[in-house]
């Protein structure tokens, strides 16, 4: 980077790195030139493709915090927040609620209470305090129970009960959900996320409909919220980002093919329609093959 960035070759070095990989390259170059690559690039770059890269850079954990630290406290839109804890497990909030103590002094619990209200209070703080059960195993029984709660608090009442559906949604599984959503649809002809869209408004709504859809089919949700992204007059630019570079190493060939299934078009065409330059070679780069 001594005269000029050659934006490509630090796109095509990059793109193909996985997190431990990039660790290892910003502390090797820290050693070599006594400066942060990160630093290095953010004089380098500009625009979109800075943001994409610094977020790429950044290892998971830290990824994370920060996505939820800017959610909360600078952007005062509490979607990507919402996105971030509802889509996690409990061992990776743990890790999570611990490493953004350190990163900003104050703890994850303060900023979400400081920050949002009500029933969407109630079920964050909830969720990611929790000790959920991760593994594939399901009390049937239980389930079948839970969906019978969930319609009498939701569909048979007049008005929602919505202490009901903090309380499964916070305490059960993600196996367990999507066993309860089977069989909601078994009795009731329709799925919890129709339950959730109907009974369920606003950031709280969001809330639940994020745990619904990541226990039932996280990809399907991830493709729905990149066509959102993508729809329309403008493009947020930092919901792509965030998405297309948290998921790359988790599941981005199953958002790809549900993204396909859903919307009849590749994921890598509709990135490529409304993104341009150095920016879109990086975002493209990371999705890999068009199909």
């Amino acid at each position: 980077f001594r005269f000029r960035c050659d934006t490509s070759v630090v796109i095509n070095i990059l793109a193909h790195r996985d997190a431990t990989h990039c660790d290892q390259i910003q502390q090797e170059y820290k050693t070599t030139y006594s400066e942060e690559l990160s630093k290095r690039l953010v004089s380098e770059l500009t625009g979109n493709l800075e943001a994409a890269i610094v977020v790429w850079m950044h290892d998971p954990l830290r990824r994370d915090a920060e996505i939820i630290r800017k959610s909360l406290i600078v952007d005062n839109n509490l979607e990507a927040a919402i996105e971030v804890i509802c889509s996690h497990t409990p061992s990776q909030l743990k890790y999570l609620k611990s490493f953004y103590h350190i990163k900003f002094g104050v703890y994850l619990e303060y900023d979400i209470q400081t920050k949002t209200s009500g029933d969407l209070q109630k079920i964050l703080l909830a969720y990611i305090s929790t000790p959920r059960h991760e593994g594939p195993e399901v009390n049937r029984e239980t389930a079948h129970n839970d969906a019978k709660v969930l319609f009498k608090a939701g569909e048979k009442k007049l008005g929602t009960d919505e202490k009901t559906f903090i309380q499964i949604f916070n305490e059960r599984s993600s196996a367990h959900l999507a066993a309860v959503n089977l069989y909601y649809h078994d009795m009731y002809g329709h799925s919890l996320k129709k339950v959730v869209k109907n009974e369920a408004s606003g950031n709280f709504g969001l809330a639940l409909l994020t745990i619904t859809e990541c226990a039932t089919n996280p990809a399907k949700y991830f493709a729905k919220v990149l066509h959102n992204a993508m729809k329309g007059m403008g493009t947020n630019d930092d919901t792509l980002i965030r998405v297309i570079v948290s998921r790359t190493e988790i599941d981005m060939q199953y958002i790809k093919a549900e993204y396909l299934k859903k919307y009849k078009k590749t994921l890598n065409d509709a990135v490529h329609s409304v993104t341009s330059g150095n920016y879109r070679d990086f975002l493209l780069e990371l999705l890999g093959p068009n199909y």
